[in-house]
Protein backbone atom coordinates (compact mmCIF):
# COMPACT_ATOMS: atom_id res chain seq x y z
CA UNK A 1 0.00 0.00 0.00
CA UNK A 2 1.35 3.34 -0.97
CA UNK A 3 0.76 6.59 1.42
CA UNK A 4 0.35 9.94 -0.35
CA UNK A 5 0.40 13.23 1.55
CA UNK A 6 0.28 16.60 0.00
CA UNK A 7 0.86 19.50 3.01
CA UNK A 8 -0.43 22.20 2.60
CA UNK A 9 0.58 25.60 4.79
CA UNK A 10 -3.10 25.23 5.85
CA UNK A 11 -4.22 21.20 5.72
CA UNK A 12 -1.95 18.50 4.98
CA UNK A 13 -4.31 16.19 2.90
CA UNK A 14 -3.09 12.13 3.07
CA UNK A 15 -4.04 8.89 0.96
CA UNK A 16 -3.95 5.68 1.05
CA UNK A 17 -3.64 3.92 -2.55
CA UNK A 18 -3.78 0.20 -3.23
CA UNK A 19 -2.56 -0.44 -6.71
CA UNK A 20 -4.16 2.76 -8.81
CA UNK A 21 -7.08 2.52 -6.28
CA UNK A 22 -7.76 5.35 -3.36
CA UNK A 23 -8.57 3.33 -0.81
CA UNK A 24 -8.96 6.18 2.33
CA UNK A 25 -7.91 9.21 2.71
CA UNK A 26 -7.86 11.77 5.35
CA UNK A 27 -7.09 15.52 6.24
CA UNK A 28 -5.69 17.24 9.46
CA UNK A 29 -4.37 20.35 10.39
CA UNK A 30 -0.81 21.66 9.10
CA UNK A 31 1.64 22.77 12.13
CA UNK A 32 4.62 23.86 10.47
CA UNK A 33 6.78 23.05 13.91
CA UNK A 34 5.55 19.28 13.94
CA UNK A 35 8.51 16.51 14.80
CA UNK A 36 9.12 12.87 12.59
CA UNK A 37 7.56 11.36 15.74
CA UNK A 38 4.19 13.91 16.34
CA UNK A 39 3.44 12.95 12.39
CA UNK A 40 4.24 9.22 13.22
CA UNK A 41 1.38 8.94 15.54
CA UNK A 42 -0.73 11.19 14.01
CA UNK A 43 -0.41 8.64 10.50
CA UNK A 44 -0.68 5.88 12.67
CA UNK A 45 -3.61 6.48 14.90
CA UNK A 46 -5.42 7.36 11.10
CA UNK A 47 -4.28 4.42 9.51
CA UNK A 48 -5.12 2.51 12.77
CA UNK A 49 -9.05 3.53 11.91
CA UNK A 50 -8.60 1.25 9.01
CA UNK A 51 -6.68 -1.53 10.53
CA UNK A 52 -3.65 -0.93 8.14
CA UNK A 53 -0.52 -0.81 9.85
CA UNK A 54 3.16 1.10 9.18
CA UNK A 55 4.30 -1.97 7.77
CA UNK A 56 1.62 -2.53 5.57
CA UNK A 57 2.89 0.48 3.95
CA UNK A 58 5.31 -0.43 0.48
CA UNK A 59 6.04 3.15 0.18
CA UNK A 60 5.39 6.89 1.02
CA UNK A 61 5.55 9.76 -1.45
CA UNK A 62 5.47 13.34 -0.52
CA UNK A 63 5.00 17.14 -1.27
CA UNK A 64 5.14 19.25 0.88
CA UNK A 65 5.12 23.41 0.08
CA UNK A 66 6.50 23.55 3.88
CA UNK A 67 9.91 22.81 4.03
CA UNK A 68 10.46 21.91 7.48
CA UNK A 69 7.60 19.43 7.44
CA UNK A 70 9.34 18.12 4.38
CA UNK A 71 12.64 17.12 6.75
CA UNK A 72 10.53 15.75 8.96
CA UNK A 73 8.75 13.23 7.11
CA UNK A 74 12.04 11.50 5.53
CA UNK A 75 12.39 11.47 9.61
CA UNK A 76 9.35 9.83 10.27
CA UNK A 77 10.22 7.29 7.12
CA UNK A 78 13.94 6.29 8.41
CA UNK A 79 12.74 5.57 11.62
CA UNK A 80 9.15 3.93 11.94
CA UNK A 81 9.32 2.49 8.19
CA UNK A 82 10.87 0.03 6.16
CA UNK A 83 10.77 2.23 2.76
CA UNK A 84 12.14 5.54 1.66
CA UNK A 85 10.41 8.52 1.41
CA UNK A 86 10.09 10.09 -1.86
CA UNK A 87 9.86 14.05 -1.73
CA UNK A 88 8.89 15.88 -5.36
CA UNK A 89 11.47 18.06 -5.40
CA UNK A 90 14.01 19.18 -8.10
CA UNK A 91 15.61 15.40 -9.13
CA UNK A 92 12.50 13.08 -9.15
CA UNK A 93 11.31 11.71 -12.71
CA UNK A 94 7.81 13.72 -12.91
CA UNK A 95 7.63 12.49 -17.16
CA UNK A 96 6.37 16.42 -17.68
CA UNK A 97 8.75 19.13 -19.30
CA UNK A 98 8.70 22.15 -17.12
CA UNK A 99 9.02 25.05 -19.98
CA UNK A 100 9.33 28.14 -17.65
CA UNK A 101 11.79 30.18 -16.86
CA UNK A 102 13.25 28.97 -13.55
CA UNK A 103 11.78 24.86 -13.15
CA UNK A 104 13.34 24.94 -9.79
CA UNK A 105 10.94 27.78 -8.90
CA UNK A 106 7.64 25.68 -9.37
CA UNK A 107 5.94 24.58 -6.50
CA UNK A 108 5.91 21.16 -5.45
CA UNK A 109 1.96 21.31 -5.36
CA UNK A 110 1.51 22.95 -8.51
CA UNK A 111 3.59 20.49 -10.62
CA UNK A 112 1.50 17.29 -8.75
CA UNK A 113 -1.42 19.09 -10.05
CA UNK A 114 -0.73 19.59 -13.45
CA UNK A 115 0.75 15.85 -14.08
CA UNK A 116 -2.92 14.60 -12.96
CA UNK A 117 -4.84 17.14 -14.66
CA UNK A 118 -2.71 16.20 -17.60
CA UNK A 119 -3.22 12.39 -17.16
CA UNK A 120 -6.86 12.56 -16.88
CA UNK A 121 -6.94 15.03 -20.01
CA UNK A 122 -4.46 14.15 -21.99
CA UNK A 123 -4.98 17.45 -23.99
CA UNK A 124 -4.14 21.11 -23.24
CA UNK A 125 -5.53 21.71 -19.84
CA UNK A 126 -5.21 23.74 -16.32
CA UNK A 127 -5.18 21.96 -12.48
CA UNK A 128 -6.56 25.10 -10.43
CA UNK A 129 -6.12 24.86 -6.74
CA UNK A 130 -8.11 26.52 -3.95
CA UNK A 131 -5.84 26.26 -1.27
CA UNK A 132 -4.16 29.33 0.89
CA UNK A 133 -3.65 30.35 -2.74
CA UNK A 134 -5.80 29.89 -6.07
CA UNK A 135 -2.97 28.60 -8.05
CA UNK A 136 -3.62 28.29 -12.11
CA UNK A 137 -1.05 25.56 -13.56
CA UNK A 138 -1.17 25.13 -17.37
CA UNK A 139 -0.14 22.30 -19.96
CA UNK A 140 0.09 22.46 -23.17
CA UNK A 141 -1.46 19.48 -26.14
CA UNK A 142 2.24 17.85 -25.84
CA UNK A 143 1.90 17.70 -22.05
CA UNK A 144 4.53 20.40 -20.98
CA UNK A 145 4.05 22.50 -17.88
CA UNK A 146 3.99 25.95 -19.25
CA UNK A 147 3.44 28.08 -15.98
CA UNK A 148 0.74 29.39 -14.22
CA UNK A 149 -0.94 32.20 -11.74
CA UNK A 150 -1.00 32.85 -8.68
CA UNK A 151 -3.89 34.25 -6.71
CA UNK A 152 -4.64 35.55 -2.95
CA UNK A 153 -7.04 32.55 -1.37
CA UNK A 154 -10.49 32.86 -0.35
CA UNK A 155 -9.01 32.49 3.14
CA UNK A 156 -6.44 34.57 3.43
CA UNK A 157 -8.82 37.78 1.95
CA UNK A 158 -11.51 36.88 3.97
CA UNK A 159 -8.96 36.95 7.61
CA UNK A 160 -7.30 40.23 6.19
CA UNK A 161 -10.75 42.20 6.02
CA UNK A 162 -11.99 40.91 9.23
CA UNK A 163 -8.57 41.88 11.18
CA UNK A 164 -8.26 45.02 9.18
CA UNK A 165 -12.09 46.18 9.80
CA UNK A 166 -13.39 46.49 13.31
CA UNK A 167 -17.60 46.30 12.25
CA UNK A 168 -16.74 43.36 10.38
CA UNK A 169 -16.83 39.74 12.09
CA UNK A 170 -15.96 36.25 10.79
CA UNK A 171 -18.17 34.66 9.05
CA UNK A 172 -19.04 31.16 7.38
CA UNK A 173 -19.15 31.00 3.43
CA UNK A 174 -22.61 30.06 1.93
CA UNK A 175 -23.75 30.83 -1.98
CA UNK A 176 -25.50 34.35 -1.28
CA UNK A 177 -29.46 34.67 -1.96
CA UNK A 178 -28.64 37.43 -4.26
CA UNK A 179 -25.81 39.99 -5.35
CA UNK A 180 -27.45 43.02 -3.54
CA UNK A 181 -26.74 41.77 0.64
CA UNK A 182 -29.50 43.06 2.66
CA UNK A 183 -27.30 42.59 5.60
CA UNK A 184 -23.60 42.95 6.15
CA UNK A 185 -23.25 39.40 6.58
CA UNK A 186 -25.06 38.77 3.15
CA UNK A 187 -22.89 41.38 1.74
CA UNK A 188 -19.46 40.27 2.82
CA UNK A 189 -20.73 37.01 1.41
CA UNK A 190 -21.42 38.39 -1.98
CA UNK A 191 -18.60 40.39 -2.05
CA UNK A 192 -15.95 37.66 -1.17
CA UNK A 193 -18.16 33.89 -2.76
CA UNK A 194 -18.95 36.32 -6.48
CA UNK A 195 -15.84 38.68 -6.11
CA UNK A 196 -13.56 35.13 -6.26
CA UNK A 197 -15.73 33.36 -8.98
CA UNK A 198 -15.27 36.76 -11.07
CA UNK A 199 -11.37 36.73 -10.25
CA UNK A 200 -10.90 32.79 -11.39
CA UNK A 201 -13.61 33.56 -14.91
CA UNK A 202 -10.95 36.72 -15.89
CA UNK A 203 -7.86 34.47 -15.08
CA UNK A 204 -9.67 31.36 -16.49
CA UNK A 205 -10.35 33.65 -19.89
CA UNK A 206 -7.19 34.90 -20.43
CA UNK A 207 -5.27 31.83 -19.97
CA UNK A 208 -7.81 29.84 -22.16
CA UNK A 209 -7.43 32.92 -25.07
CA UNK A 210 -3.55 32.05 -24.62
CA UNK A 211 -4.01 28.12 -24.52
CA UNK A 212 -5.92 28.37 -28.12
CA UNK A 213 -9.55 28.32 -26.58
CA UNK A 214 -10.06 24.64 -25.99
CA UNK A 215 -8.37 24.15 -22.83
CA UNK A 216 -10.38 21.80 -19.78
CA UNK A 217 -9.96 23.14 -16.57
CA UNK A 218 -9.89 21.10 -13.13
CA UNK A 219 -10.21 22.69 -9.75
CA UNK A 220 -8.97 20.93 -6.41
CA UNK A 221 -8.50 21.96 -2.95
CA UNK A 222 -10.92 22.96 0.16
CA UNK A 223 -12.94 25.59 -1.54
CA UNK A 224 -13.38 24.68 -4.78
CA UNK A 225 -17.01 23.39 -3.96
CA UNK A 226 -17.88 27.01 -2.79
CA UNK A 227 -16.50 29.21 -5.73
CA UNK A 228 -16.73 26.97 -8.76
CA UNK A 229 -20.61 26.73 -9.04
CA UNK A 230 -20.48 30.08 -9.18
CA UNK A 231 -17.75 30.62 -12.06
CA UNK A 232 -18.42 30.16 -15.82
CA UNK A 233 -15.30 28.97 -16.97
CA UNK A 234 -14.92 25.65 -14.63
CA UNK A 235 -17.20 23.14 -14.32
CA UNK A 236 -15.03 20.01 -13.26
CA UNK A 237 -13.83 19.40 -9.69
CA UNK A 238 -11.55 16.54 -8.46
CA UNK A 239 -11.12 16.58 -4.75
CA UNK A 240 -8.18 14.12 -5.14
CA UNK A 241 -6.00 15.48 -8.11
CA UNK A 242 -2.89 16.33 -5.71
CA UNK A 243 -2.75 12.79 -4.38
CA UNK A 244 -3.62 11.28 -7.96
CA UNK A 245 -0.44 12.85 -9.57
CA UNK A 246 1.69 11.92 -6.11
CA UNK A 247 0.85 8.30 -6.53
CA UNK A 248 1.34 8.78 -10.70
CA UNK A 249 4.98 10.32 -10.04
CA UNK A 250 5.48 7.35 -7.26
CA UNK A 251 4.58 4.72 -10.06
CA UNK A 252 7.46 6.97 -12.44
CA UNK A 253 10.38 6.52 -10.25
CA UNK A 254 9.58 3.10 -9.39
CA UNK A 255 10.01 2.31 -12.88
Amino acid sequence: MLLAIDVGNTQTHVGAFNGESLEYHWRFQTRAGATGDELAERLSGLLKLRRIDFPDLDGIVVSSVVPPLGVEYERLAAQYLDVGCLMVGPGIKTGMAIEIDSPAEVGADRLVNAIAAYEEVGDVCVGVDFGTGINFDAVSAEGAYLGGVIAPGVEISLTALTERAARISRIDLFEPKSAIGTSSRAAIQAGVLYGFAGLVDGIGRRINAELGGNARFIATGGLASTIVPLTETITEIDDLLTLKGLRIIDERNRA
